[in-house]
């Protein structure tokens, strides 16, 4: 746990981008921390808009730069996640910063949904594996950088990281709600969470914890000035001076105390001065008396009180000079003697190497690698490899005066002896860029191959499944299935494989398979379909037979206003809601829809008994204006069930068994509870569809739905596929159910006999067309049976 608290320091220091209010010693300098395992867990998901996504590019990038990057000192790794978790590059991937920064700009953003606790999990089970690059006994860090509420749970999975020793940094932007970020953060949260308005104030988490973070010791960490001594203070420092030095007016240069210049000494002669102190010397020729303040004169060559390393010749009271023996000469201080050697002195005609034998003696001698001709003065060179001295196995290489080199020939590598020599095998060192199969040519030298079913492509290296299928190479005589180099006959529906495993028989569906079929059971090539009686029609589930067509039914739409649908998004909700419109039989005795937008708040936009015509309900829809703002679906389930199907507003009596339908639209995860209304509704009978897109969460979905909730449940992940839910959803029920409260119409009446005539004109179509099908297929069947004989 000590580790764990530690880390908290570190992590702030990666959060300092923009620290420009403290001194730095220079523009590179970075905040140390020990050796960390860092991944940070960016949010790609639809909602991060591109130039946001840039932004937080730029913050990884900012970050970066303020690290003691490399493999023993910080590692850094990066996920991105949306509806899935990919890696950019791992803890081990990269050593350097520069290579880090190139990955970071390299990053597609995926644009999905926002499975967090997906990314917890990736990140706990992978990112942080040894596989992976996490190393032992060194801390690992998560920053998880997100814009939007997670679609997952992450509270066990983020807890479960947690008891694993990952501490978790939850930085939240613009959509981020605090609950989701504790839920995922280390405590204690004050150190471990942030939330901004927007990606572009992201930078403000180096600006807030700056001082707190990198502890910088101003005396240790910045160009102070003081010449002596540097005492930090919070946020400041002080100059100060040795002892026997004063302070300049600069507050930061010394000046040393002279007591000699101030005058304050009792010397006979010659004051010395020392920072703070002084000592009494005298001239040359005199000493210093008992009293360490008065002189006499003294003879320093008879005393012995000179330096001379040789001898000191007297001059006069208290002054010598220096000389040497012979054969030495007195060097530059006056004092020492030194030998005089020729070589130093350059007066030696040797071509390489003068050595010293005594003073004014030197022979000559040659560099490492030549030997001295006759003349004991020139040199030659030595060349071991045309003297053939060498013990090189293959090749000797000449690389100089006495030195040589040793090498292979072509298809060979030189051993650690650094002599003899060993055939490559470049397959069994894998060093052939062969796909399958590496076959050893020789030293040096290979060939590459394919496992069977396959064939070497022309480059030579990579192989390529043999798909008989698709080469024609087969003799199936409806479908084929391809396994490299083999394949394997199937036929298609409604057809079975006969015992040479290569033709089909076509199945008799009406007798072999339990078809459901109300009235009548038609074969067709490989399938069938079902007929009714003449005066009854075939209904939804494609089987059973009856009469009714239309419904009578109310029908209450909530559609979802807020700011995530965006107004392109919420014109194609409007045209999703008049596909519906479209598929009713809309009137005052027959079916109502009332319209309900709801966003932050709730509004009805027209009641059940406002429009008696689907012309002008949707006339009224493509009216409606954008809500914006939250998403509150609990709200409106309540305004629902207790304004929307009152008889106020057009529905009703319960008495009459008209059937109350009730549609929600959401593009995202409810703001508030939904669990009370949404069971209440169902209570009071009314039926519930629930359409998400997008963003919304299926579990609210699913919780809204009426059973069977297959059949009242749909969802698209895109605005634009949503007229396909409006085409398949089945509102209608029969009027039977409803206490007749439909207009019956005269069978005689001309516009009857029209829609009549048409449908039948239509049924006639479909039979030609069905008819020209098979006999399209018997013709087929015949080509195969001609060609076969």
């Amino acid at each position: 746990m000590g580790n764990l608290r530690g880390l908290s320091v570190f992590i702030f220091l990666t959060l300092v981008v923009f620290t420009t209010a403290r001194p730095k010693s220079g523009p590179n300098q970075k905040c140390k921390s020990g050796p960390v395992d860092l991944v940070f867990l960016i949010d790609s998901s639809r909602s991060v808009r591109p130039h946001e996504f840039e932004t937080m590019r730029k913050f990884l990038i900012d970050i970066l730069n303020t690290l003691d990057i490399g493999l023993d000192t910080t590692r850094v790794g990066v996920v991105q996640y949306s509806s899935q978790v990919r890696s950019e590059f791992s803890l081990k991937t990269h050593s350097k910063l520069e290579n880090m920064v190139k990955a970071i700009n390299e990053i597609v953003p995926l644009a999905q949904g926002t499975m967090t606790g997906l990314a917890i999990r990736y990140l706990m089970n992978e990112a942080f594996s040894p596989g992976q690059g996490d190393r032992p006994k060194v801390p690992n860090v998560a920053v998880i950088v997100t814009d939007g509420r997670p679609q997952d749970r992450v509270a066990e999975v983020a807890a479960e990281a947690r008891e694993r020793g990952i501490e978790i940094y939850a930085v939240g932007v613009a959509r981020a709600d605090m609950t989701s970020l504790r839920a995922m953060a280390s405590p204690p949260f004050e150190d471990h969470v942030f939330l901004v308005e927007r990606f572009d104030l992201i930078y403000q988490f180096g600006l807030q914890f700056q001082d707190k973070l990198c502890g910088i010791d101003l005396c240790l960490e910045s160009e102070h000035g003081c010449e002596h001594l540097c005492e930090s203070s919070p946020g400041s420092y002080t100059c100060h001076c040795l002892p026997g030095y004063r302070l300049n007016a600069d507050g930061k240069t010394c000046s040393a105390i002279d007591l000699c210049a101030e005058g304050k000494h009792n010397c006979q002669q010659i004051c010395i001065s020392s920072p703070g102190s002084f000592t009494c010397d005298c001239n040359q020729g005199y000493h210093l008396n008992d009293d360490k303040k008065t002189c006499s004169p003294i003879d320093l060559c008879a005393e012995g009180k000179h330096d001379c390393q040789q001898v000191c010749v007297y001059m006069g009271p208290g002054i010598f000079t220096c000389d040497c023996n012979e054969g030495y000469r007195l060097n530059v201080d006056k004092k020492s003697c030194a030998p005089i050697d020729l070589c130093t002195e350059g007066k030696h005609d040797c071509e390489q190497v003068c050595v010293y034998s005594g003073p004014g003696i030197s022979t000559c001698d040659c560099n490492e690698g030549y030997r001295l001709n006759g003349d004991e003065k020139t040199c030659s060179p030595i060349d071991l490899c045309a003297e053939e001295k060498h013990d090189c196995q293959q090749v000797c290489v000449y690389s100089g005066p006495g030195i040589v080199t040793c090498d292979c020939n072509k298809g060979y590598r030189l051993n650690a002896n650094e002599k003899t020599c060993t055939p490559i095998d470049l397959c069994a060192e894998g060093k052939h860029g062969c796909e399958q199969v590496c076959v050893y040519m020789g030293p040096g030298i290979f060939t590459c191959g394919c496992n069977e079913g396959y064939r070497l492509n022309v480059d030579e290296k990579t192989c390529s499944p043999i798909d008989l299928c698709a080469e024609g190479k087969h003799d199936c005589e409806q479908i084929c299935i391809s396994a490299p180099g083999v394949f394997t006959c199937d036929c298609n529906k409604g057809f079975k494989l006969n015992r040479d495993k290569r033709t089909c028989t076509n199945m008799d569906m009406c007798n072999t398979v339990k078809h459901g079929c109300d009235y009548q059971c038609v074969n067709t090539p490989g399938s069938y379909h079902c007929i009714c009686p003449e005066g009854q029609l075939l209904q939804d589930d494609g089987k059973t037979c009856g009469t009714c067509k239309s419904a009578n039914i109310d029908l209450v739409l909530l559609i979802d206003g807020s700011k995530s649908v965006r107004p392109q998004n919420f014109e194609l909700v409007k045209k999703f809601v008049n596909q519906v419109v479209d598929s009713l039989d809309v009137s005052a005795h027959g079916t109502r829809v009332g319209l309900v937008q709801y966003s932050s708040r709730v509004r009805t936009e027209f009641p059940l008994n406002m429009y008696h015509t689907a012309e002008d309900i949707k006339a009224a829809v493509m009216k409606v204006d954008y809500m914006e703002k939250g998403t509150m679906t609990g709200l409106a389930l309540k305004h629902m069930l207790e304004y929307s199907f009152s008889e106020a507003e057009g529905a009703r009596p319960a008495s009459r068994n008209i059937p109350r339908i009730g549609l929600v639209f959401t593009d995202g995860r409810s703001q508030d509870d939904i669990s009370e209304y949404a069971k209440k509704a169902k209570e009071a009978g009314i039926t519930m569809y629930a359409v998400g897109v997008g963003k919304a969460v299926e579990d609210e979905l699913r919780e809204i739905a009426s059973d069977p909730v297959e059949k009242h449940f749909y969802y698209t992940t895109d605005f634009s596929a949503i007229n396909t839910i409006a085409d398949n959803l089945k509102l209608n029920v029969c009027p039977a159910e409803s206490l007749r409260e439909v207009e019956v119409k005269d069978p005689c009446a001309c516009e009857n006999l029209m829609e009549f005539q048409q449908a039948t004109m239509n049924r006639l179509d479909q039979f030609t067309q069905k008819l020209a099908s098979m006999a399209a297929r018997l013709e087929q069947l015949e080509n195969q049976l001609l060609s076969r004989k």
